[in-house]
């Protein structure tokens, strides 16, 4: 079982398979270039694969893979099989942007992918194409639906930015309910490689727009997940909230991330990390397993998000997944 130095069991392991992106989105990179990181500084599937299974056998339960754009790594349904195979019980699942999506549903779920997230910040056109700086609606929207056909666990998040989309948080608010998947708003996380004129809403804002709509009753957290669920009393309809301004929000933290160059993150907000490449490279599995235990033991508290919106982070989301 691995354990934190604030005694929190950490089970769930997320994979950023690589940093490129095939969006610019305002939230997360919008100036970056369209460049990666030579793939001789990336690990191999293989080699993500010997510490996949050292964090399995030692207690992780949940992995879920990310990015940049996850589905921009060539072969992935290959790395989801392996992971399937070692351990079909895993839940295995991956965030995405969804834009190719629709050509590879079919073939992920196959590999043994369960569950699938896919970010949808607006059902408009231009706005879709404004926040992704790409014309991207059309392949994001078939990509869903693809994802529903082939039978994988469908959730989507939205990013509500004011001035921007907030007026659509119950359009898609409702087109979640009428594709039966649920929904979860993510609070604009503050980073410095955004763009630095987005304002961002904090959850009760997000509320006040569906309560004009609908009366809602909180639900709490599930276990350690990081959304706060909320039920519609009309229709029974839950949704979430990923909310990580609120005090609580990393008291059962469970996480612990990997880059594709094989740094140990132990927290989305800082960027204290730890490299197990050296050690995966020559194939020292004990190396790599008591640099996890030394992160892990590092892991902070708590972010330093806070409601006032001072603290930006300098994490470079595309590195290491939201």
């Amino acid at each position: 079982m691995l354990i934190d130095g604030h005694g929190r069991k950490v089970d769930y392991l997320r994979i950023s398979l690589t940093e490129r992106c095939n969006f610019r989105c305002q939230y997360c990179m919008p100036e970056k270039p369209f460049s990666w990181i030579p793939k001789e500084n990336i690990l191999s599937f293989e080699e993500l694969f010997m510490f996949v299974k050292v964090a399995i056998d030692e207690g992780v339960t949940k992995i879920r893979l990310t990015g940049g754009e996850p589905l921009l790594r060539e072969d992935i349904a290959k790395f989801i099989k392996m992971i399937n195979d070692y351990k079909s019980d895993i839940d295995l699942a991956l965030t995405t942007n969804g834009y190719l999506l629709g050509g590879m549903a079919r073939e992920l779920k196959d590999a043994g992918l369960q569950r699938i997230n896919i970010s949808l910040d607006s059902l408009k056109p231009d706005i879709a194409a404004k926040i992704a700086n790409k014309d991207v609606l059309e392949k994001v929207m078939y990509g869903i639906e693809q994802a529903i056909d082939v039978g994988l666990n469908v959730k989507l998040n939205m990013v509500p930015l004011k001035d921007i989309n907030e007026d659509e948080i119950v359009d898609i608010l409702e087109f979640s309910m009428s594709k039966n998947v649920k929904v979860r708003f993510i609070e604009y996380m503050e980073n410095s490689h955004a763009n630095i004129e987005l304002r961002g809403m904090h959850g009760r804002e997000i509320l006040d727009h569906i309560l004009k709509k609908y009366e809602i009753k909180a639900m709490g957290r599930e276990g350690s997940s990081p959304s706060f669920n909320y039920r519609i009393l009309q229709n029974g309809y839950e949704f979430g909230m990923i909310d990580p301004h609120k005090h609580d929000f990393c008291e059962s933290c469970n996480r612990i991330r990997l880059t594709a160059e094989g740094y140990l993150i132990p927290c989305l907000f800082f960027d204290e990390a730890m490299s197990i490449a050296e050690a995966i490279k020559q194939k020292d599995i004990k190396k790599a397993s008591e640099i996890l235990g030394e992160v892990l033991k590092n892991k902070p508290k708590e972010n330093r998000w806070s409601e006032n919106d001072e603290n930006l982070s300098s994490r470079a989301f595309y590195h290491t997944g939201g």
